[in-house]
């Protein structure tokens, strides 16, 4: 059989994009190298739904993360997937850090983001009473919200496959041949899969996978982030997502209530290092940074560490562009933080700006966008049971 699409990586990215194309009468497919999907960075991040105030504005990163903001509440909802409007606050600790805060606000209000205000010290702490109390306010977004990264990217995968979609598991792509409208793609195994078009949305892999057609018009790098799990006994913390006033290094350490009720403190950021151990010094940074910005931090509820990996490029920018070098051939690249929330909003813009003008996108008659919770059992009565 030959594909319409094939998209290339099975993350938030690739598993938006994959649901978002079986919305047209087109023949799509999946290929992730690994087991299953959402085995990468979709894993293993924060579930952070950012505001959009952090990004430069005319950026990509700020273009799609509000958009992205916007969408997914009704996105989460039609896949069953929880997700919880809890706000955010960048907490500021110093004078300096209080102008930052009006520079975000500003940025952020460049940026379309609704909902932004500067909050008095006296706000903060009825706000979030376990805020450490050196400090002296923050920057309030209404609109930030929380999400199970994995959860999505495995409902959206899944309701592209109700839909009609192929996914390809253990296809790890070591070659590809042709142009548009007749490539072959090959895994390692010797599987190979033809398709008119592809789309690379390969994370980390993605610059291997672009330099497969000859396009080198890119570099991505690996960032670790190493974090902290609280047991759900610890779920009343904090309410929103509190974040350290950002620093060209990043966001910085979290602390962040999950949609499952538990906390999460983290990540480090620890450029060059694809690897997904954890390490003594890692850990001890997230539990120093996490102690200094909110009081009485229970660590003995910590019930795991983990760390996820973040793929970042050169240009400082998300790459979601066609490939100059093949034509039926879009990279999805370099899609770091907040690419989770810009997700929805990426493949809107790569199937109605860069896959119709490829080809005639008749809308799918049977196309149904929503999709029972995994949870769904656990809610029914015992007479429903």
């Amino acid at each position: 059989m030959q594909y319409d699409i094939a998209v290339v990586g099975g993350g938030v990215v690739g598993a938006m994009i994959l649901r978002t194309l079986t919305k047209s009468q087109l023949a799509v497919c999946m290929l992730e190298k690994e087991n299953d999907v959402a085995m990468g960075q979709s894993k293993a991040n924060s579930g952070i739904v950012h505001a959009g105030f952090d990004a430069l504005p005319g950026t990509l990163k700020a273009r799609f993360n509000v958009r992205g903001n916007e969408m997914m509440p009704a996105v989460a909802k039609e896949l069953g997937v929880k997700y919880q409007n809890v706000g955010s606050l960048v907490v500021a600790f110093s004078a300096e850090e209080l102008e930052t805060l009006q520079e975000l606000k500003a940025r952020g209000e460049q940026n379309g983001v609704k909902g932004l205000s500067v909050i008095s010290r006296e706000q903060l702490f009825f706000e979030e009473p376990n805020v450490s109390k050196s400090a002296v306010g923050a920057l309030k977004a209404a609109t930030g919200g929380i999400i199970c990264p994995y959860e999505l990217t495995i409902a959206a995968v899944g309701n592209a496959m109700d839909n009609g979609a192929q996914l390809f598991t253990d296809f790890a792509v070591c070659k590809i041949e042709g142009d548009f409208g007749d490539y072959t793609v090959t895994a390692q195994s010797g599987q190979t899969v033809r398709c008119k078009a592809i789309i690379n949305c390969a994370g980390l892999a993605s610059q291997y996978i672009a330099s497969l057609i000859g396009d080198n018009s890119f570099t991505v790098g690996g960032r670790k982030g190493e974090y902290l799990l609280l047991d759900r006994e610890s779920g009343g913390l904090v309410k929103s997502t509190i974040f350290c006033t950002p620093t060209k290094a990043g966001k910085g350490i979290l602390v962040s209530p999950t949609v499952d009720g538990n906390v999460i403190l983290g990540p480090t950021a620890e450029d060059g290092c694809v690897e997904t151990t954890t390490s003594a010094e890692g850990l001890s940074a997230v539990t120093k940074k996490a102690r200094a910005m909110c009081d009485g931090v229970p660590f003995y509820n910590v019930i795991t560490s983990f760390a996820g990996v973040r793929a970042y490029c050169d240009r400082h920018d998300f790459i979601i562009e066609p490939s100059k070098t093949r034509r039926g051939f879009i990279n999805c690249a370099g899609i770091e933080s907040p690419g989770l929330t810009a997700a929805p909003a990426i493949a809107e813009y790569v199937v109605n700006s860069l896959i119709a003008p490829l080809f005639e996108l008749k809308p799918n008659p049977t196309f149904n966008g929503e999709r029972r919770p995994d949870y769904y059992f656990k809610t029914l009565s015992t007479k429903e049971k």
